[in-house]
């Protein structure tokens, strides 16, 4: 062995990153490559398992087969000596030192020296073994451990290369787990979908998922994979499970051994499919913990940082994916409810209409019914008759009274408010349906300004919603609806502007003079009294709505209300 060959030697080895990326294969060459400087009949290359904390061979030379089936624990035998202590050791005869656990009844003399970490650690050892006794000398245990320093280099790039590219792998199943429970919009797709990716994300036996219930205190299994065929239902109370303390402390708990604790959920399930280790992740919305995400495995495993970062992520996923379906579910009632509350606007106002028109002729029929002056003799049917008749026209002016005097009650129900904040809270309504059609909401408020005005917060809303919903329904290939408010002095008195525009087909000019008419549409379906009402509710609120321009690069409506106050310019 001469300097030269150590030299070359050392050369080939920090060119293995450029040769490979395959850790094991370095180690494979490494291997080679001292047992070509270094004189030897054996080597082997041992390293730490993180979870048993016990060295097990990756790479062997020279030993029989079933070598690589030996464990040592650090301090047991030589090489568990020099993991335990970091340090080099060189034993001239084996079969005069205690530490030597046999392995192969012909080496008679060993070295071995540690394979150490960037930050020091030692994560593994390098032995070389011969038949002969006092077969290596210091220099040999220089040289080793010189060719030792620069593989573990060599291993730790490689190492970070491998560590990265399952971090790149990881994200992007991360992405695509995210784009995947996203798109839900049932809540037991969205649980079954997050536990399968789980699964498989985390490289678990088995993964569930509880959701808490409104009491605060019991659990309810809502999904789980892994167990394919087979239905299982779990209620548990909080203070009777480890994962009822993951919720508790609000962090993440992991059980190493199943088995010998006192688990009060899954217990048929942890002994039919032999489970042994659990991590248990809170699923926390805006602090507030609404679940707990599992991970079972059925061998002793101790969860890296890694796996519990991972884990965490996932648990963070899921609580907004779950939040966001079940606003979307409110969503669609809100929706639901304000169809209706259109409707029973629509029947209000051609109630009102009706008891209207029957009031004119009415008045006619008393006025006429009065001036007969019908006088009859006593005892005459007809004084009785006419009677009867008096009556049912004062009835019939009382029923219409009330469904005229209805409508104006509503007027009591108005209050102050913000237009900026009742735009942004109508917008908030169709934000699914937009993102839905490819509609991009712009809404251009006035910066640091309040525009009040007094108005029966569910009429107006209502009002710009239809408005929306028709410049949406203009838009069949998705585009961009712009909302800018403004104010101005309109006969003396400082009123608010509300534009929407859209970029969609415009309205026909032969409807253009009649939009506002009942029952006047340009839609299949449509009922023709989407445009009628907002104008009724803008009115009485002393408002009114107008068709500014529109034309087939799209369609601008204004709404306009008296301010409360002046605003300052």
């Amino acid at each position: 062995m001469t300097e030269t060959d150590i030299i070359d030697s050392l050369y080939r080895i920090t060119s293995l990153v450029n040769q490979t990326q395959d850790p094991h294969e370095a180690l494979e060459l490494v291997v080679d490559e001292i047992m070509r400087v270094i004189p030897c009949h054996s080597a082997a290359i041992e390293l730490i398992n993180p979870e048993s904390r016990q060295l097990e061979i990756e790479v062997t030379r020279g030993f029989p087969t079933d070598a690589k089936q030996t464990r040592l624990g650090l301090g047991e035998g030589v090489t568990g000596w020099v993991a335990l202590h970091a340090r080099p050791l060189l034993v001239p005869d084996v079969r005069e030192d205690p530490r030597y656990v046999l392995v192969k009844p012909e080496i008679r003399s060993e070295m071995a020296v540690p394979i150490l970490a960037e930050n020091g650690e030692c994560i593994g050892v390098v032995n070389c073994d011969s038949e002969s006794t006092d077969a290596f000398a210091e220099q040999d245990l220089k040289v080793l451990s010189l060719l030792t320093n620069e593989a573990a280099r060599v291993l730790n790039r490689l190492w970070l290369i491998k560590k990265l590219a399952q971090k790149a792998d990881q994200l992007e199943a991360l992405i695509n787990t995210a784009r995947s429970i996203v798109k839900k919009r049932e809540l037991p797709d969205l649980l079954k979908s997050v536990v399968s990716e789980a699964r498989e994300l985390m490289g678990c036996r088995i993964c569930s998922l509880f959701l808490l219930e409104e009491d605060g205190d019991t659990l309810t299994l809502r999904a789980l994979a892994g167990v394919p065929g087979r239905r299982y239902s779990e209620r548990i109370s909080v203070g009777d499970s480890a994962i009822g303390t993951a919720i508790r402390r609000h962090k993440q708990i992991e059980v190493n051994d199943l088995r010998r604790t006192e688990e009060h959920h899954f217990i048929s399930l942890i002994q039919s499919e032999d489970l042994v280790s659990m991590l248990s992740c809170p699923i926390e919305y805006e602090k507030e913990v609404i679940g707990v995400l599992n991970a079972y495995t059925d061998r002793p495993h101790r969860f890296n940082n890694e796996e519990k970062r991972l884990c965490q992520t996932l648990a963070s996923m899921t609580a907004v994916a779950i939040q966001n379906v079940r606003l979307y579910a409110r969503i669609f009632r809100q929706e639901e409810h304000l169809r209706r509350s259109e409707q029973l606007t629509t029947l209000g106002l051609l109630s009102a209409e009706i008891a209207h028109e029957i009031r004119n002729p009415l008045t006619v029929i008393r006025l006429l019914f009065e001036s007969l002056d019908l006088q009859f003799e006593e005892g005459d049917m007809r004084a009785k008759d006419a009677a009867i008749i008096g009556e049912k026209i004062d009835q019939l002016e009382s029923i219409v009274s009330k469904v005229l005097s209805f409508g104006k009650s509503r007027e009591n129900l108005r209050a102050r408010y913000d237009l900026h904040q009742l735009i942004e809270d109508t917008l908030l309504l169709v934000r699914l349906k937009f993102q839905q059609r490819g509609i991009d909401p712009r809404f251009h408020r006035l910066p640091d300004q309040e525009i009040l005005v007094e108005v029966n917060k569910g009429q107006i809303q209502q009002a710009i919603l239809n408005l929306l919903i028709n410049a949406m329904q203009a838009m069949s290939d998705g585009g961009t609806i712009e909302i800018w408010v403004h104010h101005e002095q309109r006969d003396n008195q400082p009123v608010a502007m509300i534009d929407i525009s859209d970029n969609g087909n415009g309205v026909p000019e032969h409807l253009r003079d009649r939009i506002f008419d009942n029952f006047l549409t340009g839609r299949r379906g449509g009922t023709g009294l989407g445009l009628a009402i907002v104008k009724r509710i803008m009115q009485s609120h002393n408002g009114d709505v107008e068709l500014l321009t529109t034309s087939d690069q799209g369609t601008t409506m204004r709404l306009w209300l008296p301010l409360v106050k002046s605003v300052e310019e």
